[in-house]
């Protein structure tokens, strides 16, 4: 009885330990001569950094800052650009956009599929790696060719994202900041 009474108790100092010290190797609390001895100032920068939490956002989901996909001219350019073809996956965080098979009334046999990659959200030639596949079939989707191709339509794209993309950023910078915090009155 004694000894299962020390196993517990051994079990459970063990199982504390490893809670107190976490993924870091660190015991909890912080190093004097880095931190204020006034509560308060440390209240305040732990709030700042994101660590505790309010009572008014217990509700609230927690999470990154992100930035709207629609404020992103080369994102909003591409899929305008592509807005005829069905959508496969779009994966703003993951900067890729890839369409569906996409064939024209003209010619049923062949179709195409675009894949659109951002590398960068600046507006320049190489911030986009634009593929574009061609399905070309004889009597049915059995018996396909796929190719990886078609420069010129490359070249296209990737032309009129970077010019629809550098109106949007046009438009962007003429528009008037709405500022709450601007000593004009008028402005708020």
């Amino acid at each position: 009885m004694n000894k299962t009474k020390n196993l517990k108790i051994l079990s459970f100092i063990t199982i504390f330990s490893f809670l107190l010290i976490g993924c870091n190797g660190k015991l909890p609390g912080g190093d004097a001569r880095k931190n204020s001895p006034d509560p308060a100032e440390r209240v305040k920068k732990n709030l700042e950094e994101g660590r505790g939490f309010k009572i008014m956002d217990l509700g609230k989901q927690k999470g990154g800052v992100f930035e709207f996909a629609s404020s992103n001219e080369l994102w909003r350019a591409s899929l305008d650009i592509i807005d005829f073809m069905p959508l496969t996956s779009v994966n703003y965080s993951g900067g890729i956009i890839i369409t569906d098979w996409y064939s024209n009334d003209q010619n049923s046999n062949e179709s195409i599929k675009i894949t659109i990659r951002f590398l960068t959200n600046e507006i320049r030639s190489d911030a986009l790696n634009i593929k574009v596949f061609t399905r070309r079939c004889e009597t049915s989707l059995i018996d396909c060719k796929y190719l990886e191709s078609n420069d010129v339509l490359v070249s296209e794209l990737k032309k009129e994202i970077l010019k629809k993309a550098t109106i949007y950023k046009k438009q962007n910078l003429e528009k008037p900041k709405n500022n709450m915090w601007s000593s004009n009155p008028e402005a708020k």
